[in-house]
């Protein structure tokens, strides 16, 4: 089965020789996680980057039934930026798949799935950059912790408690340690 990759560009030409080098490496995905529903490769050019090193992005996002998994690199080439990402990826499906044969035990693997965000016009005010929509699968601080790193979120992660049956928030603390935030409704 041939894995089916969707290209995005912003601010770059999505040229034949970018499109079929995309195409041959990024459908080379399934063979390490065969269950992959959705990939998309998102590419950007951003001309006011601090670094010249930094203008070409290359993002890759990979769905399938209850997991995402997403990488971000940068480079001054697109195919550099291209081949950062996919060795990122391969070491998120590799530590994924680690987790994965754990489980929580109810057969179900712990994961989140994340929606694609909604970029917003922009007007005069405050600016809601972004939105995004999630589905959040029962899982505990431990999952949560496994994770918002399987994810690269490195601030906070949204969760739903399976112990509490309620929403949590665990974030991580200028000294390194975590907190949980239990929000309640007053």
């Amino acid at each position: 089965m041939t894995l089916k990759v969707d290209i995005y560009t912003r601010n770059i030409e999505l040229t034949e020789q970018i499109s079929e080098y995309i195409n041959k490496k990024v459908s080379k995905l399934d063979r390490y996680l065969p269950n992959i529903d959705e990939t998309r490769v998102d590419l950007a050019f951003v001309k006011s980057a601090r670094s010249a090193n930094d203008r070409h992005i290359a993002q890759i996002t990979i769905r399938g039934r209850g997991f995402i998994l997403r990488s971000e690199e940068r480079a001054d080439d697109i195919f550099e930026a291209v081949d950062k990402s996919l060795d990122k990826i391969g070491r998120q499906i590799e530590r994924f798949k680690g987790k994965r044969v754990r489980g929580r035990g109810d057969g179900t693997p712990a994961s989140l799935v994340v929606e694609e965000p909604a970029v917003e016009e922009e007007t005069a005010g405050p600016v809601i950059a972004r939105r995004k929509s999630f589905t959040l699968v029962p899982m505990d601080e431990h999952e949560a912790l496994e994770q918002m790193a399987l994810l690269g979120h490195e601030n906070f992660f949204v969760f739903y408690n399976a112990n509490t049956s309620k929403i949590n928030i665990l974030y991580k603390r200028l000294d390194g340690t975590y907190g949980l935030i239990e929000p309640n409704i007053g």
